[in-house]
């Protein structure tokens, strides 16, 4: 039986691991090639574990395991050299890119006022300027197929204020704002442009912000979320399967929408 991705080509941003890994992972198994890009290092804000080389690695054998190829490119979503090298290296062995994951990014607290400038713009700069860099590369090309579909990651943040994160929902919301305009400019070519909003997941990311907080996980989930639904986050897969459905023919339909996943937290 022909699987429901076999013969497309999904790029991923932040795929080293959390939501990034488990969508690529989740591409593969329906037979899609993937493009696996991410930072692979640390940095100096906001000071806790990102992905690595070794984990972009791993990726690249189990996405062969399940039968798909799998590129993976060390790179930051801020370096438009990067971007170009990871988007033309893509494109002389796959030969096409039919989804864009955006979903690299960062996560820190800190009041407004409080914020220093170099936060504030590392923030923006990943969480909202990186997607714009990575889609104008790959555009012209899905332009040229009369195809394709991008997923940009933003947040129940994307969709109200938060208490402490003023820079990171600036930039989400910012992304409904990219979202909404890409599919304006993009339909007449048959491209889709959606943005996604998780509640909190259950990723790497937790540790860390738990880490800075000097909290656990839990209490972290639970300070932050409040979700309708009684638990403390969604999983990375559960993000991954919301990705697939909308990069699908089931979706064919569904543009310049938002998609929450929140177990319920809107709601409140």
């Amino acid at each position: 039986m022909e699987k429901e991705f076999s013969g497309k080509v999904a790029f991923i941003t932040g795929a080293a691991h959390g939501q990034g890994r488990a969508t690529a992972l989740a591409f593969a198994r329906q037979g899609a090639q993937v493009a696996a890009f991410d930072i692979a290092k640390p940095l100096p804000y906001p000071g806790y574990a990102l992905g690595d080389e070794d984990a972009l690695r791993s990726l690249q054998r189990e996405c062969e395991l399940v039968g798909s190829g799998c590129l993976s490119f060390a790179g930051d979503v801020r370096d438009d050299d990067a971007i170009q090298r990871a988007v033309d290296g893509t494109l002389a062995e796959f030969g096409r890119i039919d989804v864009l994951f955006n979903n690299a990014g960062i996560c820190a607290y800190g009041r407004a006022h409080e914020l220093t400038e170099v936060e504030w713009d590392t923030m923006l700069d990943i969480n909202l300027k990186g997607a714009w860099l990575v889609a104008r590369r790959i555009i012209p090309w899905m332009i040229g197929q009369q195809s394709g579909v991008i997923i940009n990651n933003s947040s129940v943040a994307g969709m109200r204020g938060m208490n402490r994160l003023s820079h990171y929902a600036a930039a989400k919301w910012g992304l409904i704002g990219l979202t909404k305009s890409l599919a304006l400019e993009l339909a007449p070519y048959h491209i889709r442009a959606v943005s996604i909003h998780p509640t909190g997941v259950n990723t790497p990311m937790n540790d860390g912000l738990a880490a800075l907080e000097g909290k656990t996980t839990q209490e972290i989930a639970e300070a932050s979320a409040g979700n309708l639904l009684p638990v403390p986050w969604i999983e990375p897969e559960d993000v991954a399967q919301a990705v697939l459905y909308l990069s699908s023919d089931k979706a064919r339909f569904i543009t310049g929408s938002q998609f929450v996943i929140d177990a319920g937290l809107l709601t409140r």
